[in-house]
């Protein structure tokens, strides 16, 4: 099987389309993967073989960043899935794409679901696809719809195709109800590894708290702000913590560290979660699903973007809290400062002190550990996506 996989760039959009290629590399079969260039050294640590696509210019996404921070949430909802990803990004990675299934000729094209220039490039070339779900069925649903009026100018049946190819999504049910036609859900199989991060805190054997915002957060303007605010509602309390900030962040801006926090660029999740109690974060999907498949408590102080969708999600399914902030209680996205400090300290006292979260958080793990793993999934996909025809050639 020849399998063409792509993805925008961002590690909560390339993992899960990582995980489908190991395992279809694993079993013999042939990839290739097309993304933007700032995932080229990630694919080639991997090992894959791949190509380069377009991506909005510096000019074009600092352009659009600038009136993000500035606009209510709605707003700024609608300028990321229309104008970022349904325009800029679609024209970007479009041309690569057309050209991989032209020239390669793959049997199948699996795509993060937010590179809607696969599902475009897919129904030109007569290529049958799937979507591999980032978040919440009803927040992809949301970002479809914001960005079919740009989508159009390329596929007036971009919708339509998009609801009814298989949408593959490691979201449990319980927690996720689907209006995709063909939701198939399955686990990533990554388990929490245990025993693996270096003794940062002395000896200390205090609760681990792994708190991160992400590979996106730290790139923007706002950074600074959430950092902070974050470091001060951890600091003296008698926790260990684990501050991931990303790649390119400035560090040394972030001021004053507390005694009980470790920063770390990047961690690998499972390490970090193999050894926490709980987890303080944006609500970003992928560390979201991490904490859920651990059975960790969660404390999720939303941003932007799906954010806020899954900060609701943690809140009703019991597995955590979550911290109103700016971006809720005011007009402007990634509103986070010294006045939201009390609330993210007393939420993180308070997953650690009740146990219904940690119960409720490992009742979804166990659900999660029930679905199929990719291994047992895969051929299924195929099965429907092109008649059974399945295994390498």
């Amino acid at each position: 099987m020849r399998v063409l996989f792509t993805s925008i760039d961002g590690a909560g959009h390339f993992n899960p389309v990582a995980l489908f290629a190991d395992a279809l590399v694993q079993r013999g079969d042939e990839v290739l993967l097309v993304v933007p260039s700032d995932l080229r050294d990630t694919v080639e640590k991997r090992g894959y073989p791949f190509r380069i696509c377009g991506k909005p210019s510096p000019e074009v996404m600092g352009a659009i960043y600038k009136r993000f921070v500035t606009l209510p949430p709605e707003e700024a909802e609608i300028v990321a899935d229309r104008e970022v990803l349904g325009k800029h990004y679609t024209e970007a990675m479009l041309p690569a794409l057309e050209e991989a299934c032209r020239e390669w000729r793959p049997d199948v094209l699996l795509h993060d679901s937010r590179a809607y220039a696969a599902g475009i490039a897919a129904a030109r070339h007569g290529i049958p696809h799937a979507q591999i779900g980032i978040s919440q069925a009803a927040v992809e649903e949301g970002s479809l719809q914001r960005a079919v009026p740009e989508l159009v100018r390329h596929d007036g049946a971009i919708a339509q195709r998009l609801h009814s190819v298989p949408f593959l999504s490691r979201f449990p049910g319980s927690l996720d109800p689907s209006s995709f036609t063909d939701t198939r859900r399955f686990r990533d199989g990554v388990e929490p590894r245990r025993g693996i991060l270096p003794d940062w805190w002395d000896g200390s054997d205090a609760p681990l708290i792994y708190l991160t915002f992400g590979s996106v957060t730290g790139q923007l303007p706002l950074a600074g702000d959430v950092f902070r605010a974050a470091l001060e509602a951890v600091r003296g309390l008698p926790v260990r913590v684990l501050l991931t900030v990303g790649h390119g962040t400035d560090v040394s801006a972030l001021g004053d560290i507390p005694e009980n926090v470790h920063v770390e660029e990047w961690v690998p999740q499972a390490d970090a979660l193999g050894e926490a109690a709980a987890v303080v974060c944006h609500g970003g999907s992928a560390t979201l699903l991490g904490a859920l498949a651990a059975g960790l408590p969660t404390v999720v102080v939303p941003v932007f973007a799906d954010q806020p969708a899954n900060a609701r999600l943690v809140h009703e399914a019991g597995v955590g809290l979550r911290v109103e902030t700016g971006i809720e209680s005011e007009d402007r996205v990634g509103k986070i400062g010294p006045a939201d400090v009390p609330r993210i300290r007393a939420a993180v006292e308070q997953v650690l002190a009740d146990p219904s979260y940690g119960e409720a958080a490992g009742r979804v793990a166990a659900e999660m550990r029930a679905l199929p793993t990719i291994d047992a999934f895969v051929d299924d996909v195929f099965a429907t996506l092109v008649g059974g025809v399945t295994g390498a050639v």
